[in-house]
C-alpha cells in the first residue's frame, strides 16, 4: 500500500522539529553545568542522544532509493520515528522526576 501524500516531508520536518526541541531541551536542562554528574544525568543524556539518533536518521531512512517492485521505506522512518519521541520523552521525564 502506498503511503499517503506528504508523509515523506510530514516525517522528516516533524523529526528535525523534535531535534530542535530536544536540543533546547538540553540547554535548558543544563547539560553544560559545572557539577557533578550522577546516574540520572547520565541516564538523561543516554536516552537524548538515543532520540537525536532515531530522529535524525528519519530523512536519511525515508529518502533512501529503493527499487520500483519493493516496499516503500515510510514504515521504517515510522519506526525510528516513534522510537526517537519515546526516548527524548523519557529522558524529559526522567529530568523532570530527578
Amino acid at each position: 500500500m502506498r503511503a499517503p501524500t506528504g508523509s515523506v516531508v510530514g516525517l522528516c520536518s516533524a523529526s528535525a522539529t523534535l531535534c530542535a526541541m530536544g536540543m533546547a531541551f538540553l540547554g535548558y536542562w543544563g547539560v553544560h553545568e559545572p557539577v557533578p554528574w550522577k546516574a540520572l544525568d547520565v541516564a538523561v543524556i543516554v536516552l537524548a542522544f538515543i532520540g537525536f539518533g532515531a530522529l535524525a536518521s528519519v530523512p536519511w531512512i525515508v529518502t533512501t532509493p529503493v527499487a520500483e517492485d519493493s516496499a516503500e521505506r515510510v514504515q521504517p522512518a515510522r519506526r525510528a520515528f516513534a522510537v526517537g519521541v519515546v526516548a527524548m520523552w523519557l529522558g524529559a521525564v526522567l529530568a523532570l522526576i530527578g
